[in-house]
């Protein structure tokens, strides 16, 4: 399962993607250019009744019609407004990536050590799950800065109590405090039983 900010990104690059793929089929498939049909479309609407018609090799917005947008009061607010929104939310996107790209290798206490959180993960997901009684497991490292949380799910065996893997896991958690050393280690720990499956009759 893909981290949550990857998942994320590679939603984002997806739909990104498909609106520009339908917007490119739509356009080559229209048999009018697209800049008639915006303007057809721009025209119909309420207000907007002052976009001129185009004229054979025309563009979108020539210089006449942009001096005739700024001379609205709303434009320039309106353009660095967006500006500054579309600015903003870049910069969080790739400062968050390079917080991710830092927090993906943790320097361990050995000279040259490090340690990847997804390899982390893996580990102690195994770990978790070779404990007898544990039918499934599933642990997230989140780092920062030098406090680290595990967050470990396991889902026990339907004739298992918590009682008699809450040591074992304890272990496991105590195992990993020490390997990821000079880091602090906190672990959540969340049980849940695997339900037995009702035979079907039929």
């Amino acid at each position: 399962m893909a981290e949550p900010r990857t998942a994320v990104n590679r939603t984002v690059l997806a739909v990104t993607g498909g609106v520009l793929l339908l917007g490119g089929a739509w356009s080559a498939g229209m048999r009018t250019a697209p800049v008639e049909r915006l303007t057809a479309r721009l025209s119909s609407v309420p207000g907007m009744g002052w976009v001129p018609p185009p004229g054979d090799g025309s563009v979108l917005l020539d210089r006449p019609g942009l001096a005739a947008l700024r001379a609205h009061d709303w434009w320039t607010p309106a353009v660095v407004a967006v500006g500054t929104l579309v600015t903003a939310l870049l910069t969080w996107w790739f400062l968050g990536q390079l917080r991710l790209r830092a927090r993906s290798r943790l320097p361990l206490a050995a000279p040259g050590g490090a340690l990847r959180t997804q390899a982390l993960e893996e580990a102690l997901t195994r770990r978790a799950a070779s404990v007898d009684g544990v039918a499934r497991a599933r642990v997230r490292v989140h780092a920062r800065r030098r406090r680290l949380r595990a967050d470990v799910h396991v889902w026990l065996e339907p004739d298992t109590t918590p009682l008699a893997v809450l040591d074992a896991l304890a272990a496991v958690g105590s195992e990993a405090e020490t390997a990821v050393a000079p880091h602090t280690l906190t672990t959540r720990l969340r049980l849940g039983h695997r339900t037995h499956r009702m035979p079907h009759v039929r």
